[in-house]
């Protein structure tokens, strides 16, 4: 069961700044972009299963009848609708969340448990998106971490207050984002700890690990490589819950990877160093544009 953080204060910022869809206040002044890191694709999966490792989500996306948008069935699609998503709620204007808010509440309209489904669930239910939210920011500043350090607590703070729009960007109300770092920490290991993966969903997250849905030889030229990716970056309890093997060497060559992918990174001037995140911003705004599908 995800529980809702004790209610803190809405996201911070005078009045008069614009608010996006569900009401959060944000300081539109904020630049991101340079705290958009485009290495962090390499934690998709890990992503994935942290969101599924919730039964309401695992279910509903396993279950869900909007085939068009599942990443098993059109990868490329659902890579492109998930990355648009994160680059429109973190670099969009309020008027730019508003428009995909829309698009993917049409989608989510139809996902929804039925009477066969082993838990109830709803697309709307404000707990299993923060639990989504929640993933989206942890997975970014593990990453980001990783690489680069930690940010100076200043900063991070900044950081996170703008990614409550992960949240907000939906049905997740502002008051509902934990007020602070150390409340999300909080939030976070309550909630990690009670996840579990059923065998149905481990079925399906094995096949996106393994990149079952791509052609033979990209699952030959990738698959073990991801799985190894996928297992460095999950929490240990959903690494054993996907059954994945993980030793002290393996933490150690995968520490090196990714210092040294941060260090290139650094070097990268920032359109770059963001590909593809704010790639897919400019596809958003000329589909947007020509009144083109936004999902």
């Amino acid at each position: 069961m995800i529980s809702t953080p004790a209610a803190g204060p809405p996201v911070p910022g005078p009045a008069d700044r614009p608010a996006d869809s569900a009401g959060a206040v944000h300081d539109e002044d904020f630049d991101f972009r340079p705290y958009v890191e485009g290495a962090a694709i390499l934690g998709a999966a890990a992503n994935v299963i942290m969101q599924l490792a919730v039964p309401g989500v695992g279910y509903g996306v396993l279950e869900s009848p909007v085939d068009s948008g599942k990443l098993t069935l059109h990868p490329v699609k659902r890579t492109r609708t998930t990355l648009t998503y994160l680059a429109v709620a973190l670099l969009g204007s309020p008027a730019e969340r508003a428009a995909y808010r829309a698009a993917v509440d049409t989608a989510h309209r139809q996902v929804r448990s039925t009477a066969r489904s082993p838990v109830r669930y709803n697309a709307f239910d404000r707990d299993l998106q923060l639990w989504v939210a929640a993933c989206l920011y942890w997975g970014a500043r593990d990453i980001r971490e990783r690489m680069h350090g930690r940010a100076d607590a200043g900063l991070e703070e900044t950081i996170y207050r703008h990614s409550a729009r992960l949240g907000t960007t939906l049905q997740v109300p502002p008051q509902a984002w934990p007020a602070d770092p150390a409340a999300f920490d909080r939030y976070w290991t309550e909630n990690l700890a009670a996840t579990r993966i059923d065998p149905p969903v481990r079925d399906m997250l094995n096949e996106l690990v393994d990149l079952k849905m791509f052609p033979r030889p990209v699952q030959l030229l990738g698959g073990r490589f991801n799985r190894w990716v996928t297992a460095g970056l999950l929490p240990p309890h959903l690494r054993a819950e996907m059954g994945m093997d993980w030793s002290a060497d393996d933490e150690r060559r995968f520490g090196r990877v990714l210092r040294g992918l941060g260090r290139v990174s650094a070097t990268l001037p920032a359109p770059l160093r963001s590909f593809p995140i704010q790639a897919y911003l400019v596809d958003f705004r000329i589909r947007r544009r020509f009144g083109l599908k936004l999902v």
